[in-house]
Order: structure tokens, then sequence, then C-alpha cells
């Protein structure tokens, strides 16, 4: 079975640290696209960052620019969001998800994912 696995939330304080793990079970990373969303209470889905490995493409979304860091270890199979100087406002659950690199493009929407993993609860106190 295609799987992913996403882990590393927790409680920091504004200014902290986390690295999210989003792992992938049944593929390899290196065939797909792995994005990083987040579900803050009472507000839609939103994409924070991307990565497709073959292509050497990321992208942030422009509030965590400098702040966040997407980055893949192909050995490990796993897909990590670095997350650095945390503000309130990036408390959410955070969900990883992977598009195969022949569908990314032709897709509709950034929404429009082959797999998805559960959330990982991220909380920033201030």
């Amino acid at each position: 079975d295609v799987q992913l696995q996403a882990s590393g939330g927790g409680l920091v304080q504004a200014g902290g640290s986390l690295r999210l793990s989003c792992a992938g079970f049944g593929f390899s990373i290196d065939d797909y696209a792995i994005a990083w969303f987040r579900q803050a209470p009472g507000k839609e889905r939103e994409v924070v960052s991307g990565i497709s490995s073959s292509f050497g493409d990321t992208y942030y979304k422009e509030s965590v620019k400098g702040r966040f860091t997407i980055f893949s270890d192909s050995a490990k199979n796993t897909v990590y969001l670095q997350m650095n100087s945390l503000k309130p406002e990036d408390t959410a659950v955070y969900y990883c998800g992977a598009v195969s690199l022949s569908r990314e493009r032709s897709r509709s929407n950034v929404y429009d994912m082959d797999h998805w993993g559960k959330g990982t609860q991220v909380t920033v106190s201030s």
C-alpha cells in the first residue's frame, strides 16, 4: 500500500523551531512532488511549501519564506519541513501530500494530490 506518514509536530514557543517529516511507503518520493499544507481552526487548507526533487523546484508560501525550508532525503524516502522562527499564526494541523510528477503540472489545482498523510499538530504559543 502507498502511504505517507507525517510526524514531528508539537508545542513550541514563538521563535522556536520544529522539523516535520513526511515519510513515503510503497513508492519513491523521487517520482512524486511532495507538498506541505496546513489548516488552522476555522480556516481553509493552504499550501505552505512543496518540492519536486527531480526538477529541483521548491515553493514557499510568502509568509514562510526565509523561515521554512523544505528538503528531501531520497535514501530515507522522506521529505522534511524545517520550520524556524515560528509564529503563533503558524499554528495549524500540517499535512503532507504527494502527486506523481507525470500529473503534477496537468492537474486543475494544487490540492489535487494522489496521496495524503494524516496531519500533525503544530502549536506555537506567544
